[in-house]
């Protein structure tokens, strides 16, 4: 037994107003994610348009808030028009994102279609890689313009008379990155003036709407955060959202560089933030742009050798290498690929928790959050069935719980460090000292008398006695904790063994005083709950 662990929180001590859309999900037609999960015609589930059922029903269950569609880097290859009409006319194409022939059998309409079928938001991103403003004003046209037009019309004729009214547009996809196909990467003002004329042109067609801007790709880019600042100065007045994106990576067994990377998205965050109240500054604007953490993940990949020569060389060394024996593959959604779940499925669940708790510590300016993959931790699935993985747990406990006002959540506990790495020449990451074993975030559901701590515990071998000091909470005097770990790393969830790990309640949990006394095991996700006496 290790030394006790101490969190603080206080009513008073509010970070900001936690979004509903902050625990969504991002869709891009990546493999067999559009082409056999989402869409398989011959599957015994399928419905009228070729949509699995049993996906549909399962992810309707979670209460996913919205899923950003339809990529990605797809988007900037892709032509939606291409995608409308009927189905026997639509081109076939390749997309040269991802090296795949690309039917269009789900197509704009599709998509809109299956997030309606799903009771989920669909937050839709433009082509401003070869696609022009032209092309934006036309779609968001098609896509909510209620009146008579040529595109209201054309959408009427096929098949939908009522506008599906997208509130969120995204104005490209990670458009300073040298793998992006009409890439603006040296172009920064460039882009930001064009995304200045689509933003204003799209509300113009619709006022009701609200636009994000790309900021970098990752925070390795090497003309972060430059790049970000003289983008949004172009646009700052017309555009709603900073859009960013990263991928956190340790190497493998190196279970505190991956459970700590959380703090990586913290300073990328900051970084963001503060520039956009920068420029907000130097425009004397009193507009506060927020942030959009659109694609987020967690791995595990080997070191590369490291090359001399960092900096822009190695950026594109990395990034924008044609292979001569790749091949262009057609996804046949009929005969998807069995898929194993890479490495432990409850490391991997208490990784991504992490960063959704990053996510709701700084719930004051991130206001849209989608997890990569969050689709697959709220709906396992294979080619006949589907199952919850160990990451539907963390994923539904913050979808139900992280309701109200962020607090800010103090931790006292035994510490780690972490020293720096280099996975290849991109992503470097700086040491890390002092970082708690407690990884700990919290909300405040004032109209239901609620407050929820979600608490990780990094250590992989050491239990902590866990006292929460609530004393500021008065008459919240019920508690209930919630707990997922499990014995053996190497074992996760199936449909034919779905619970091999899953939550179970946590009995000792007391309170007294406002000060709550329990434990969180050894590499655990832990929920625990004060609720108001109802007296």
């Amino acid at each position: 037994m290790s030394k006790d662990a101490k969190i603080t929180i206080h009513p008073q001590f509010k970070t900001g107003e936690i979004s509903r859309r902050l625990f969504s999900t991002f869709l891009e037609p990546i493999g067999t994610m559009v082409n056999g999960t989402m869409f398989n015609p011959k599957h015994p589930t399928a419905d009228e348009e070729g949509f699995r059922t049993d996906v549909i029903e399962a992810l309707k269950k979670t209460g996913m808030p919205a899923v950003r569609l339809p990529g990605g880097n797809f988007v900037s290859g892709w032509d939606w028009k291409n995608s409308i009409g009927p189905k026997e006319d639509r081109k076939v194409v390749l997309d040269p994102a991802w090296y795949q022939y690309y039917t269009n059998e789900v197509g704009h309409d599709e998509y809109l279609s299956w997030a309606e079928k799903v009771g989920t938001e669909p937050m839709y991103t433009i082509n401003l890689g070869t696609g022009d403003i032209r092309d934006a004003m036309a779609i968001v046209e098609y896509t909510n313009h209620k009146d008579t037009s040529y595109w209201a019309e054309l959408r009427r004729k096929n098949g939908h008379d009522k506008p599906y009214g997208v509130k969120t547009w995204y104005l490209g996809n990670e458009m300073d990155g040298p793998w992006q196909l009409g890439s603006w990467e040296k172009d920064p003002r460039g882009y930001g003036n064009r995304t200045n004329e689509v933003s204003k042109v799209v509300k113009w067609i619709d006022p009701s709407i609200e636009t994000a801007v790309c900021g970098s790709s990752a925070p390795f880019m090497e003309h972060f955060p430059r790049w970000d600042e003289e983008v949004l100065e172009q646009c700052y007045e017309s555009v709603d959202y900073l859009s960013v994106h990263h991928y956190h990576v340790a190497p493998p067994g190196d279970l505190k560089a991956l459970l700590g990377g959380s703090l990586y998205y913290e300073d990328f965050i900051n970084t963001e933030v503060a520039l956009c109240d920068l420029v907000a500054s130097k425009l004397r604007s009193p507009k506060k742009v927020m942030i959009s953490f659109d694609e987020y993940g967690s791995m595990q990949r080997p070191l590369s050798p490291l090359n001399p020569g960092y900096g822009p060389h190695n950026m594109y060394r990395c990034h924008y290498v044609f292979n001569p024996d790749r091949k262009y593959i057609m996804h046949d959604p009929d005969n998807m690929e069995e898929r194993r779940f890479p490495g432990s499925e409850m490391i991997h669940a208490l990784s991504m928790a992490s960063i959704q708790l990053a996510l709701l510590r700084h719930a004051d300016r991130v206001k849209i959050g989608c997890m990569t993959g969050g689709l697959g931790a709220l709906c396992a699935s294979d080619h006949d069935h589907v199952w919850k993985s160990a990451s539907f747990y963390p994923f539904t406990h913050l979808l139900e719980y992280a309701k109200g006002i962020a607090l800010n959540t103090a931790v006292e506990s035994e510490t780690f460090d972490i020293p720096g790495y280099a996975i290849d020449d991109n992503s470097q990451y700086p040491t890390k000292e002092g970082v708690p074993y407690i990884d700990a975030a919290s909300a405040f559901d004032e109209e239901n008398g609620r407050v929820a701590i979600f608490v990780i515990n990094i250590n992989d071998k050491d239990e902590y006695p866990l006292t929460i000091d609530a004393s500021g909470f008065e008459g919240y005097d019920s508690v209930s904790h919630v707990a997922m770990f499990t014995e053996d790393l190497e074992k996760g969830n199936s449909f034919d063994d779905p619970d091999v790990i899953k939550p179970v309640n946590v009995d000792n949990v007391t309170i007294s005083d406002g000060k709550v006394k329990t434990y969180v095991k050894p590499l655990s996700w832990n929920v625990i709950i004060l609720e108001k006496s109802k007296n």
